[in-house]
């Protein structure tokens, strides 16, 4: 007999693990007009590069929707250029990310869009990449000679050869450390040499394709905060050395550093751009007794929702306090819903016959019970100093404190924005606060 319960919770479970959404078929289920305003500013940005002005900076929150957004942004713009996006994560360690590895992960991908998209480079030409690609990463290249043969008779299994030499040049770049350092060594002193063989595959690109190359490179805002300083403040000119457009992400919390920040503004020439919490109320009325949200950030959320959970799976109130308990923060919303969909699922094992079971206040608050537990766990005396007075205040005492730029980039504590730019703390770590007496509990 089928547990058709079961079956639902495990769909909406299985939809709420769906961000980002980058595929088109995932966008065309899930999204809702989300950063409306950020996007249309991201494409101008885009549209008003210069040969000599023409990188990009997106920052913001962590699981604040940049990587969805991004990939609305390259769907938008694929009419009008050669886009290619991916993630860094997918080619490199992340541990290991430097400016060499993500400008020679940029080579990979631009040469296997075109193989993707059938971008007819010259024999010789693509040949000379290939060779280029076999022998920096040690992969097998004798069949790159009968590959380019079979192509240009028109036979389709070139196709095949040059999707299993990418598959296993990837597989080398990301598990592959000795590979990786070698390639770091190699061009760290001549990164001249690097640069010009990516402005080589984009300008062949070009000259086929008939469109200027569109680069952007996600989730390196994801990368630790000294790793991101490291790649940033000492090699950005290396970064934007390539002759075609290029969006990087940046972790919010790094441009808070004043030094690293006027070098990317400089870099840039100000062509930054950030994307940071929804707010549900005006600055300060949170603590004010029945607060009421701002309806249309709320109905944003509500949309998200229920394209991924059916209404009938989820108390009316209860969708209500798993959006405010998000406190804006997209990554935080779903993390949530997506707690609360396994608790169910864990009740639905143990019960089969209880095909009624929705998401209740007693499960929300269990779900909210242990997202608190794992973000009290790393917290010291500092941190708690530093809670409370954004939660107070609205801004911490040292905008550059490390640790606060750690709560910042965890999403403890959280940044908005309207007529000012101000700081609250993660409604679920603000329960942490009130557990330990620091301020009044339902404050």
């Amino acid at each position: 007999m089928t547990n058709y319960r079961l079956e639902s919770f495990r769909n909406a479970f299985q939809n709420l693990q769906l961000l980002p959404l980058v595929t088109p078929e995932d966008l065309d289920r899930f999204r809702v007009e989300y950063g409306t305003e950020i996007l249309e500013e991201l494409e101008q940005l885009v549209e008003d590069c210069s040969p000599d002005n023409n990188k990009i900076i997106f920052t913001g929150h962590r699981g604040s929707g940049k990587s969805t957004l991004l990939g609305q942004l390259c769907r938008e713009m694929g009419d009008n250029y050669f886009v290619v996006f991916f993630s860094i994560s997918d080619l490199i360690e992340m541990s290991d990310v430097n400016h060499v590895n993500i400008l020679f992960a940029m080579a990979v991908k631009l040469m296997e869009e075109a193989e993707n998209r059938g971008v007819k480079i010259s024999p010789k030409t693509k040949k000379a990449f290939y060779v280029w690609f076999s022998k920096h990463t040690r992969t097998e290249s004798t069949s790159i000679d009968s590959s380019l043969e079979i192509e240009t008779s028109g036979e389709v299994g070139a196709n095949a050869l040059f999707a299993k030499f990418f598959a296993k040049l990837k597989a080398t770049l990301k598990a592959n450390s000795v590979i990786r350092e070698e390639i770091a060594t190699e061009f760290a002193r001549r990164i001249s040499d690097l640069v010009d063989r990516v402005n080589d595959i984009a300008i062949a690109i070009q000259a086929v394709y008939g469109k200027e190359v569109l680069v952007v490179i996600d989730d390196l805002d994801k990368l630790d905060l000294e790793i991101v300083d490291r790649v940033y403040r000492n090699n950005i000119s290396a970064l934007f050395q390539p002759q075609f457009r290029i969006i990087y992400t940046i972790p919010m919390a790094a441009t808070r550093d004043m030094s690293l920040r006027g070098i990317i503004r400089n870099a840039t020439n100000n062509r930054i751009q950030s994307m940071w919490a929804t707010k549900f109320f005006p600055r300060g009325e949170a603590k004010n007794p029945n607060p009421v949200p701002v309806e249309a950030s709320v109905k944003v959320f509500e949309e998200i929702l229920y394209k991924r959970i059916p209404r009938q799976l989820i108390e009316p109130q209860v969708a209500q306090m798993l959006i405010l308990k998000s406190g804006g923060a997209l990554r935080e919303f779903i993390r949530l819903a997506s707690q609360c969909c396994k608790l169910c699922l864990v009740q639905l094992r143990r019960k089969p016959e209880n095909q009624d079971l929705k998401i209740t206040t007693d499960i929300f608050q269990r779900a909210v019970t242990d997202l608190r537990i794992e973000y009290t766990e790393p917290l010291g005396q500092n941190a708690f100093d530093i809670l409370l007075q954004v939660y107070r205040d609205y801004i911490p005492a040292d905008g550059m404190d490390q640790t606060f730029l750690d709560l910042l980039h965890t999403l403890y504590i959280l940044e908005y924005r309207n007529d000012d730019l101000w700081f609250g703390v993660n409604p679920i770590v603000q329960e942490i606060l009130e557990r330990r007496g620091l301020i009044k509990s339902g404050a």
